[in-house]
């Protein structure tokens, strides 16, 4: 039978309906697993935004309060950003290049607007920020030529509680507002609707810092992670194990005070049954008064460090036995861990340190495995969203204010532009071993010396020159040093 569902239905044609399981088993609502998983269909931006304050709010409580929480964003920042992630120009001419390299370094130690950090700093404190909260927010602040910087533009970091979720309404020009973002016709970025003041500073609430300021978009950097298409705000990296985290904390907390109250009695002392005294009996085993309760006498005898206590006739000493945390504690608390520590992307060894039973070819899997994780971080939205704004925004600020020599810049802008960045190297796991690597690589010519340094975290001509300088010296001085790769074998013993 041949021809278009709608003309065979005309003709008395059914589909067949005896197939009534989801081809899924996740997609059936059959079975008690199906019935009682409630899901949401919400939007990227309803999911992402409901109730994001309060889950920032808790983020940051965790990461004060609870060691793991700060330890797992500790590590995420310092992965990602190590000392920082540096620019090397790379504009065709090279004398420009290198005034560009000089100018830089000069602007950096001037680069933050609160004067408390160079640029790196502030790369450490937006991560931060960017882990905690879920996204951070940088705003260019030109400068007056009269303020004496290398290059009059700064860069202001704000929390993303200056950006209000809850701004949603039309915008100009036939856009719209979504949570504090203004889009044009053409669903573009042109504005950030801003609080003056970050709104938790309630000593400086009134109305004026409570009211938003549109800041054009290309006066703002907004870095997060959208985690699906067409989400406008981010999400803190601990959401999906906060409640875990919690709970965990609890009954960490419970299982140490009970071991803190069990801890209390030492022993007890047991006594034959007393008889009437009067006033003024001193007690045999303290020297001390008797403290008469009505029906007999129970005093307190202390305990310390290498004493020995002599018992009375008929007294016996019975030690007390706290229970213990319990033989599945420790497993049970590296199993929590071990799935905080999956919800971060990190592995369990490097949340906790705990590296029992972990050979090195386990560690160096599992050391590459979250490397490529923080480089995909790094390069897909710190660089992109973060190094290469500001990049642009220091170039331009260059060529107004006449920093460098620039000539034809407006017509070859984008060689201007031109940049590699370079985030810290990752150290050696086997210095010797990951060396000879190197060198062995080199030589067959599967990489080269560049980028072998660049991985590394170094600047191939500046490592070059000093090598240079190291060489010429030390010729002009006579000494004699094996400096020169090229006059050895590959494994460094034998001239060649």
């Amino acid at each position: 039978m041949s021809g278009s569902y709608p003309a065979l239905a005309k003709r008395g044609f059914v589909m067949p309906t005896r197939v009534k399981a989801a081809a899924y088993e996740s997609a059936s609502s059959a079975g008690a697993r199906g019935r009682t998983w409630k899901t949401s269909s919400a939007g990227p931006n309803f999911a992402a935004v409901q109730n994001l304050p309060l889950l920032r709010s808790r983020a940051r409580d965790a990461i004060r309060n609870d060691p793991w929480a700060k330890t797992a964003i500790a590590r995420l920042v310092s992965n990602t950003i190590g000392t920082g992630i540096q620019p090397h120009p790379q504009h065709p001419n090279k004398d420009i290049a290198k005034q560009q390299k000089q100018l830089w370094d000069d602007w950096v130690k001037e680069a933050d607007a609160d004067g408390l950090l160079d640029f790196y700093g502030q790369q450490t404190l937006a991560a931060r920020a960017f882990f905690s909260d879920g996204e951070t927010l940088l705003r260019r602040r030109l400068r007056r030529p009269s303020d004496g910087l290398a290059v009059p533009l700064q860069v202001q970091l704000m929390e993303a509680d200056q950006l209000p979720v809850e701004k949603n309404e039309l915008g100009r020009n036939g856009g719209e507002i979504l949570n504090g973002v203004e889009f044009d016709a053409d669903d573009l970025r042109v504005a950030y609707h801003l609080y003056r003041r970050h709104p938790g500073e309630y000593n400086r609430l009134n109305t004026t810092s409570m009211a938003t300021v549109a800041v054009p978009a290309d006066d703002i950097a907004h870095v997060f992670q959208p985690l699906r298409p067409g989400q406008i705000r981010g999400v803190p990296e601990l959401a999906t194990v906060l409640l875990r985290l919690h709970s965990l904390d609890n009954f960490d907390d419970a299982v140490l005070f009970r071991q803190e109250v069990s801890n209390l009695f030492a022993g007890f002392i047991t006594k034959p049954q007393a008889t009437a005294s009067g006033p003024g009996d001193i007690d045999p085993m303290t020297g001390q008064p008797v403290v008469y309760d009505g029906d007999g006498y129970s005093p307190i005898v202390s305990l310390e460090p290498g004493s020995m206590q002599e018992l009375a006739p008929g007294e016996e000493v019975a030690f007390a036995q706290p229970p213990g945390a319990g033989s599945d504690y420790g497993p049970f608390m590296r199993q929590q861990l071990m799935a905080a520590a999956a919800s971060v992307g990190m592995p369990y060894e490097i949340l906790t340190g705990d590296l029992r039973e972990v050979g090195d070819r386990v560690l160096r899997v599992l050391l590459n495995e979250f490397r490529r994780a923080i480089e995909q971080l790094q390069w897909n939205i710190f660089i992109h969203q973060y190094c290469n704004r500001v990049w642009a925004w220091w170039v331009d600020a260059c060529a107004l204010s006449g920093a460098m020599p620039m000539p034809d810049f407006y017509r070859t802008r984008r060689e201007y532009l031109r940049v590699r960045w370079v985030p810290q190297g990752w150290p050696y796991i086997h210095p010797v071993q990951d060396v000879n690597a190197q060198k062995l690589a080199i030589r067959s010519g599967l990489t080269s010396r560049s980028a072998s340094i660049l991985k590394q975290g170094e600047d191939p001509e500046q490592v070059d020159e000093e090598n240079a300088a190291d060489n010429a010296r030390a010729d002009a001085l006579g000494l004699q040093y094996d400096t020169d790769p090229r006059d050895r074998d590959i494994a460094g013993d034998v001239p060649t």
